[in-house]
């Protein structure tokens, strides 16, 4: 299974997850950043290969470069280290429905094959067993920044074969109804590209499905199989993910989350 879990462990899922997500982001990029494990992976970004990496969260903050990692999108320590602060409206209008953002992240309680995600409800839509958090800006996220990371943890629970609430669109039913759809509503966005969990990364095919590409240190794809609610596509040659280095690690630890907030 994952030996990360262990106390013994070199370094944790939440770390393994955090470092994959910040080696996929590239230098000049414009991203959009959520709170926890999205904010880390960008910051460790900008703190080793990315340090042009233009850091915009949904509190109107433009090129911010925290000290440390916000405890909230309202972080004072956001706006005091920005290029500039605008307004939220601002933010959607211009950066976000303008196509202006290069690659943003997403969660959510539930993703299916084709990357489409729920945070609305889980249950009966009129009748929940629980009520989520909603859309927020994820829809407008989804629909228009070029890529989309997701980044969540994975179980049966949440890897399933079909989702309650289709909060924001990735590849919809496959990839030649997504490319028609999103043609015909004009979304600037192509989808998601990439889902990093605690045991693997995805990509999506030419057909708009998930497929498993690399998996984590000690995680068996037996494992991954376990925590998926449909059988996952698998290449021929299944990799593994790069394990973090120690400055990777370094930086986690002792700059960026040295209370473990985000990572234990």
């Amino acid at each position: 299974m994952r030996t990360s879990d262990t106390p013994e462990a070199d370094h944790t899922p939440q770390e393994t997850m955090a470092v994959v997500a910040a080696r996929l982001l590239h230098e000049g990029q414009v991203c959009f950043v959520g709170i926890g494990l999205p904010s880390l992976a960008a910051n460790l970004a900008r703190h080793t290969h990315a340090p042009g990496l233009v850091l915009v969260y949904e509190s109107g903050t433009i090129g911010s470069k925290p000290h440390r990692l916000p405890l909230s999108i309202g972080d004072g320590d956001l706006a005091e280290t920005a290029d500039t602060v605008v307004s939220v409206p601002e933010i959607f209008a211009y950066w976000v429905q303008a196509g202006r953002i290069d690659v943003a992240f997403l969660g959510a309680a539930q993703i299916d094959r084709f990357g489409n995600l729920n945070s609305t409800v889980i249950g009966d839509y009129n009748e929940p067993v629980t009520r989520l958090p909603g859309s927020g800006g994820a829809c407008e996220i989804a629909i228009n920044a070029r890529q989309v990371f997701v980044i969540m943890r994975q179980s049966k629970r949440s890897f399933v074969e079909r989702i309650d609430f289709r909060t924001s669109p990735g590849n919809l039913g496959g990839a030649e109804q997504s490319e028609r759809i999103r043609k015909e509503q004009g979304w600037l966005g192509r989808g998601p590209s990439v889902v990093v969990t605690d045991l693997a990364v995805w990509h999506f095919g030419d057909d708009g499905e998930m497929r498993v590409d690399s998996l984590h240190p000690g995680v068996t794809l037996d494992a991954v199989r376990a925590a998926t609610g449909w059988e996952p596509k698998v290449p021929a040659a299944l990799a593994e993910t790069s394990a973090p280095t120690p400055d990777e690690l370094r930086l986690i630890r002792e700059e960026l989350d040295p209370g473990g907030a985000y990572t234990r």
